[in-house]
Parts: C-alpha cells; sequence; structure tokens
C-alpha cells in the first residue's frame, strides 16, 4: 500500500460521519485495505499538518505522515472504540510519530556538535540557545548548503555512515568527503548562530 500521496480529504454529510468513521474502524480491524485506503484519503491531510507545524519541513513530515498510517495498518487491531473515536486514535499516533521524529533530530544535533568540535576550535560558552529554534534552523541551513556538502551530511546525519563510507558510496575521493564535511558543518553552525543572534536580537 502507497501512502506516499498527498491526500485528497473526502466529503461526508455531517450527519453520516459518526456511523460512517465507526464502519471504517470496523473495516479497518478486519484488514479491509479499502477502507484504510479510504481513511488515508480522510485524515491524511490532517496528519500531514500537524507532523508539518511540528517538524517545520514537509519531507520529513511526508515520513512521519507513512509512519502514522503504517502503524495504524500494524496495529489496527489495538483500536477500541469505547476509548475514542478512530480520528483521536489516530491524531494519538500521529503525536508520538512526531515526538520520536523530534527525538531523531536531537541526536543528529548532538552528532553535529560533536563532529564540529572535532573540525573547529571550541566556540566561547554561551547561553544555551532554544532547542527547537536550533532544529529549525538548522534544517533550513541543511537545505541550502550546496548539493555535494548537502549530499554528504545527509549521509552522516540520516544514515550513520562514516567518512570512509560515503566516499565509498559516492566514488568521492576520501579528503574531498572530509573538505565538504567540514565546509558543511562550518555553514550549518554560522546559519544557526546567525539565526539565534537575528531572534534574539543581537
Amino acid at each position: 500500500m502507497n501512502t506516499r500521496t498527498r491526500p485528497t480529504a473526502t466529503k461526508v454529510p455531517p450527519v453520516e460521519e459518526t456511523r460512517y468513521e465507526e464502519e471504517l474502524a470496523r473495516r479497518l480491524v478486519r484488514a479491509d485495505e479499502e477502507a484504510f485506503a479510504a481513511i488515508y484519503r480522510r485524515w491524511g491531510s490532517l496528519v500531514h499538518t500537524m507532523a508539518t507545524r511540528s517538524l517545520g519541513d514537509t519531507h520529513e513530515a511526508e515520513d512521519v505522515t507513512q509512519q502514522v498510517f503504517i502503524g495504524a495498518w500494524r496495529g489496527r487491531h489495538g483500536f477500541r472504540s469505547e476509548r475514542g473515536t478512530l480520528g483521536a486514535w489516530l491524531v494519538g499516533i500521529t503525536r508520538r510519530k512526531i515526538v520520536d521524529a523530534l527525538a531523531a533530530r536531537t541526536r543528529r544535533l548532538s552528532l553535529i556538535e560533536s563532529a564540529a568540535q572535532d573540525v573547529t576550535p571550541a566556540p566561547p560558552v554561551q547561553q544555551a540557545p532554544d532547542e527547537v529554534l536550533d532544529r529549525v534552523l538548522l534544517v533550513e541551513a541543511l537545505s541550502r548548503l550546496p548539493h555535494a556538502q548537502r549530499e554528504v551530511l545527509c549521509m552522516a546525519f540520516y544514515e550513520d555512515l562514516t567518512q570512509a563510507q560515503i566516499a565509498e558510496r559516492t566514488g568521492v575521493p576520501l579528503g574531498t568527503v572530509k573538505s565538504h564535511t567540514r565546509r558543511g558543518l562550518h555553514r550549518l553552525r554560522t546559519a544557526v548562530d546567525r539565526g539565534n543572534a537575528h531572534d534574539t536580537g543581537v
């Protein structure tokens, strides 16, 4: 089942909404794929919007949306109508997946900081910036890097590849990979620092 296609909301008359939702829930538990597709069309936009607002990144929000509906399908037998509606159940799954995505992003930030300390002098001790702001600034800065630097850093952060593994996969000399990493990290840190200074009015 492909959940990558952007969902289009299904219009249902208000009087029939509750009955329709209950029927979808019953069919979902029975592993009805047509019902699952209807559920995705009905709530996919809501899930994607929640993820986008929380994460600030469309591509990451698409990944979370897919994870939500995969999780709903795999965990369909855990749905209990007496505990709430199908929509509320999906929202609960969405919130948990968003928390997971933010936690994973925090781990990547730690990797960036660790790697940056290895290739550049330690910066002066300053008051710790707001973590959420850092996350947003980091994602934005990463998207603006030159392709070669972004590709190397994404492989390191998202796939946990070493520089030697990146060089082997891309066919780029190891020295060039190290150079892209060093320059990319420097640009990321500069962008995050500039964003924090702008936000605090410095």
